[in-house]
């Protein structure tokens, strides 16, 4: 049994067994229902430990320095923490989205033509709201206006 280390978008990794559509299998199947939502569960619970460690780390490692070059050192080391933290946060947030996605029965279907997303491209980016194909057209859009 093959397991997939995903790299998150925040750098974290979690495992978890490809799924193997079986032939004829209509997309978003119970199975894969329950696939992407354990996925989606395991990179949320990981999330939230960071956010649990860094307020520990913040909490433990605050003192006030006498130096203002160790307590410049500190501010700035905080302040990246809380900006990965926030950017977690919307990490987070994405993913209690596609959750509700799930329950609703729109996950795994792209919002902009409503054709399937790829099993491949929903355990790559698990919070993908677009085909391939739909995503890429945006993408070109953007570089066209700026």
């Amino acid at each position: 049994m093959a397991t997939n280390k995903n790299k998150s978008l925040d750098g974290s990794q979690f495992q978890f067994t490809p799924y193997k559509a079986k032939k004829g299998e209509e997309h978003m199947s119970p199975a894969q229902i329950d696939h992407f939502k354990s996925i989606l569960m395991l990179w949320k619970a990981e999330l939230m430990g960071e956010v649990d460690r860094t307020v520990h780390h913040m909490q433990d490692e605050a003192c006030n320095f006498p130096d203002p070059n160790d307590r410049a050192t500190q501010e700035a080391d905080f302040s990246l923490e809380l900006r990965t933290r926030d950017r977690e946060r919307k990490l987070i947030k994405k993913i209690d989205e596609s959750l509700g996605m799930l329950d609703t029965g729109d996950y795994g279907f792209c919002e902009s033509c409503g054709l399937d997303i790829t099993l491949k491209r929903l355990e790559a980016r698990p919070t993908a709201t677009q085909c391939i194909d739909c995503k890429s057209l945006d993408e070109i859009r953007e570089k066209q206006k700026g």
